[in-house]
């Protein structure tokens, strides 16, 4: 055989068809989904965050309730579609919402937890950006004032949940805050208050020094004394136990600690997104998708999480921009992505809302698991596949 042909596929055949490409077709279904569900939210806002069957709308949840981080997956997602597309269709419903997030942010003012940085990035951030509208600048601006407002400066950390003037959860942060910083870096360099930016840093600190344990395992929750300002250890809502390995919360750091470098140039963020990929890949252990939880007791059901793996997908891809991932942290991007772009883990059927199956949700509270369809999951399958296919820009 000769040696330059070895392993290479023969030319087509002349008329022959090609085999469509995966990640092309499911990131047109991404778009075809988004175009059913942005309608459906701008006719209802909700929270719309989770769901067995994959009905995201039949949750009960409203817009301004406590709960909801998660309505701005779907205007996430209609950008990303508008941006392909250029169909105005997209653009139309996703500000027929901008009276309910103007709300959100000057009135409602986050009271009751931190995810201002989902919320808004993925819906006014993206809005300026995109259309240059200072309606959204100052909207942003706002949502991130709130969001600051939850920072305790004695203790150096941005307060997860819970009603300001309350003391319920006040003295805890949580790995996921660390998607939240990107909306706290970009007040600053919008407004020139470097508050913002102060605060983001002593979050990201605080979470590199504390949440990410000798062998690059994370706690997910961590508590202070609030009367001395001095950490007083872990805790958990989202993972198995308190001293186990949510996979989930694993992706926000890897995709966190990326962002806060790429904002901040601090190296020390970039070694510890580079130990923590090490880590999953590690744990990964050859499967196709990760484990809801690395650490699971012998005997307990295998659950998977593919919105871990997403997450996961678009830390990487952030890696490999920086100029920072290896050829195993590559590898793995592919084939996670591969893996989630198969017919086992989406869903073809234009009826149901739902794109990516087999997402982690809690069944009954901490420690407990069930598979269900996440919105966060199909968001951040869609960001990779945009990412992936067209070098698009994200709005973190």
């Amino acid at each position: 055989m000769n040696i330059d042909t070895f392993g290479k596929k023969p030319p087509a055949q002349a008329g022959a068809k090609q085999a469509p490409d995966p990640l092309q077709c499911a990131l047109h279904l991404c778009v075809r989904k988004s175009r059913s569900n942005i309608k459906c939210l701008a006719d209802e806002p909700k929270s719309a965050p989770w769901a067995v069957d994959g009905n995201y709308f039949s949750h009960p949840e409203g817009f301004f309730e406590i709960g909801n981080w998660t309505s701005s997956f779907f205007t996430g997602m209609a950008l990303l579609a508008w941006r392909e597309t250029e169909d105005e269709y997209f653009l139309r419903h996703v500000l027929r919402l901008a009276p309910a997030y103007h709300d959100k942010a000057f009135v409602a003012k986050f009271q009751s937890h931190h995810d201002a940085g989902f919320l808004y990035s993925l819906y006014s951030i993206a809005l300026y950006k995109l259309t240059g509208d200072q309606q959204h600048r100052e909207v942003g601006l706002a949502a991130a004032e709130a969001l600051y407002q939850r920072f305790n400066p004695k203790c150096g950390f941005i307060r997860a949940w819970g009603r300001l003037g309350t003391d319920e959860q006040e003295n805890m942060a949580i790995i996921d805050c660390m998607m939240n910083l990107p909306l706290l870096y970009w007040a600053s360099d919008e407004s020139g208050d470097k508050k913002y930016r102060e605060a983001a840093i002593r979050q990201a600190d605080h979470t590199l020094k504390l949440f990410i344990r000798p062998d690059d395992s994370v706690f997910h929750a961590y508590r202070f004394d609030l009367k001395t300002g001095q950490p007083s250890g872990g805790d958990n809502y989202c993972g198995r136990s308190l001293d186990s390995h949510w996979a989930r919360g694993t992706g926000w750091a890897i995709y966190g600690f990326a962002l806060s470098y790429r904002h901040t140039g601090d190296t020390r963020y970039l070694d510890a997104s580079l130990r923590l990929a090490r880590k999953f890949n590690q744990e990964l252990n050859g499967d196709a998708i990760p484990v809801w939880d690395f650490k699971l007791p012998a005997g307990e059901p295998p659950l998977r999480d593919t919105s871990a793996a997403a997450i996961v997908v678009c830390g990487y891809q952030e890696l490999e921009k920086l100029g920072a991932a290896d050829a195993l942290i590559t590898r793995t991007k592919t084939s996670l992505l591969r893996h989630l772009c198969t017919d086992r883990y989406l869903n073809f059927d234009e009826r149901c809302p739902g794109i990516l199956r087999e997402g982690q949700v809690s069944s009954d509270g901490p420690g407990s698991a069930q598979n269900a369809y996440t919105s966060w999951g199909d968001y951040y399958l869609m960001e990779a596949l945009d990412r992936e296919l067209h070098g698009g820009e994200t709005w973190w």
